[in-house]
């Protein structure tokens, strides 16, 4: 995904594309709560004027670097939405968690998590709208994957909103304490109850 400029009518140049990507992986490291544009600008090989320049201000640079947090995340969204995307929420779930507990992806996360948080406590800063976007995001996906009866029910939408619960909370838990095993085998255990009170035509039980 491109990065907003401070015209957004204007195409990134490859400069601008390529300062975001190297500030992308600063923030990966160092987090973006007490991001300076000075070391920042030292690190990625450039100076702050031209940082300025490209991205309007502190909070523009923030707002490109969410977006390009999130492209990652859009990624693994799309990847379900193609042929082959699982059937069912439980499915779909236990391959959106194995997404998240892979190794390699816990520095994006750390960022997500850090970009959630912050979101919800400064709604009017750089952060605005990330955790309802991303809510909405995760919910569609996991809509996509359920039969439509399902999908278009009470129940459905009780089911997948449940599900992503389940996925943040043991996101959080695995991000907190690096216990893989045990997080796992909740989110295990949660999909194992989901596919067991699975009502084959989506519809609820009568009381």
């Amino acid at each position: 995904m491109p990065p907003k400029t401070a015209n957004p009518s204007t195409k990134p140049s490859a400069r601008q594309v390529e300062l975001l990507e190297a500030a992308y992986r600063y923030a990966l490291t160092h987090g973006l709560a007490d991001l300076s544009l000075r070391p920042l600008a030292e690190a990625v090989g450039s100076s702050t004027r031209v940082l300025m320049f490209l991205f309007g201000n502190k909070d523009g640079l923030v707002r490109a670097l969410l977006e390009r947090a999130r492209a990652d995340e859009l990624e693994l969204l799309a990847d379900l939405r193609r042929t082959g995307r699982p059937t069912g929420l439980a499915p779909a779930a236990e391959q959106v968690w194995a997404w998240l507990a892979a190794d390699e992806h816990r520095a994006l996360l750390r960022l997500w998590a850090e970009a959630y948080a912050r979101s919800l406590v400064e709604p009017d800063g750089p952060w605005a709208g990330f955790a309802a976007a991303t809510v909405r995001d995760w919910l569609d996906v996991l809509a996509a994957c359920q039969p439509r009866p399902e999908r278009d029910s009470e129940d459905g939408a009780m089911r997948r909103t449940l599900t992503l619960a389940v996925l943040r909370g043991a996101l959080l838990d695995l991000l907190a304490t690096g216990e893989e095993r045990r997080t796992t085998a909740a989110v295990h255990r949660h999909l194992t109850l989901l596919d067991a009170a699975n009502i084959p035509d989506g519809s609820t039980p009568s009381a």
